[in-house]
């Protein structure tokens, strides 16, 4: 079976798309067959990363390692057996249909609670949630005392990954492995970040996630989006020379796939 790769984060903005792609692109470098599904069926984010680098390849004549992405294949809703879900139908044929051949499915879900995202957060083998370095974010996964910055108690999110796991647990599965993404780290506010870093790592205890550093805040992330192009792509499309900036990037991208720490995944590049 495919191990299941579910990017999550109730908020938009958080970075979940260029998350998706640097991941499913680094593991289709390194050999890996990998699927890919865009719940979010109004934005697709992810799926018109996807579709703009199969565009850029085809034109530049370029062969780019690329994930196996697919719709969301329709349902004849005559065909649903009495009391079941359309959506819970669709996902699980997309699945179906990517495990044939894929080692791994990375799954990019919306900024917003959804039928769809709730059941792909059950279906984690690993999930990653891209978190913005800031209290504003945090309150995503947790409550926390205005004076104190102590943590009170869990927030929304929280409580659906705790469902999710719970489901997992009765259907005898193994348990989702979270990890928190710490991104668009800027360089000031130093005592932003220690606050912010203290509050995570009380919280990780408390609830069982794992932290690791994410992506800093660079306009290279947003130039490489129309061309569907990664960090990791840079000196196939010519560029010889990379500036300290894409360097420093580029070892962000390695020391996140390091940290997932996914089955048979040896970091290489």
């Amino acid at each position: 079976m495919a191990h299941i790769i579910v990017v999550g984060n109730e908020k938009g903005g958080s970075g979940k798309s260029t998350t998706c792609m640097h991941v499913a692109t680094a593991l289709a470098r390194m050999g890996h067959k990998v699927g890919a599904l865009d719940l979010d069926l109004r934005q697709r984010s992810f799926g018109r990363y996807i579709e703009n680098r199969i565009a850029f390849a085809r034109k530049q004549g370029i062969a780019l390692a690329t994930p196996d992405y697919r719709d969301l294949p329709e349902i004849d809703q005559s065909s649903l057996a009495a009391g079941e879900n359309l959506y819970d139908r669709r996902l699980s044929a997309a699945i179906a249909a990517l495990e044939r051949d894929a080692d791994f499915i990375v799954i990019d879900c919306p900024g917003s609670h959804t039928r769809l995202s709730q059941v792909a957060h059950s279906l984690a083998d690993t999930l990653i949630t891209p978190l913005n370095d800031s209290f504003i974010d945090f309150d995503l996964l947790a409550r926390v005392d205005p004076d104190t910055s102590r943590v009170i108690g869990p927030s929304i999110y929280s409580e659906m990954v705790w469902s999710a796991r719970q489901l997992r647990a009765r259907a005898g599965l193994k348990p989702i492995d979270w990890i928190v993404l710490r991104n668009r780290l800027g360089a000031q506010q130093m005592h932003n970040k220690r606050k912010v870093g203290g509050a995570l790592e009380q919280l990780s205890k408390r609830i069982g996630f794992r932290v690791a550093p994410g992506f800093s805040e660079r306009v290279i992330f947003r130039e490489l989006f129309p061309r569907g192009l990664t960090l990791l792509d840079l000196r196939d499309v010519g560029v010889e020379k990379l500036n300290i900036s894409n360097v420093a990037a580029r070892q962000e991208v390695r020391e996140l796939v390091r940290q997932l720490d996914l089955p048979g995944v040896t970091v290489d590049f």
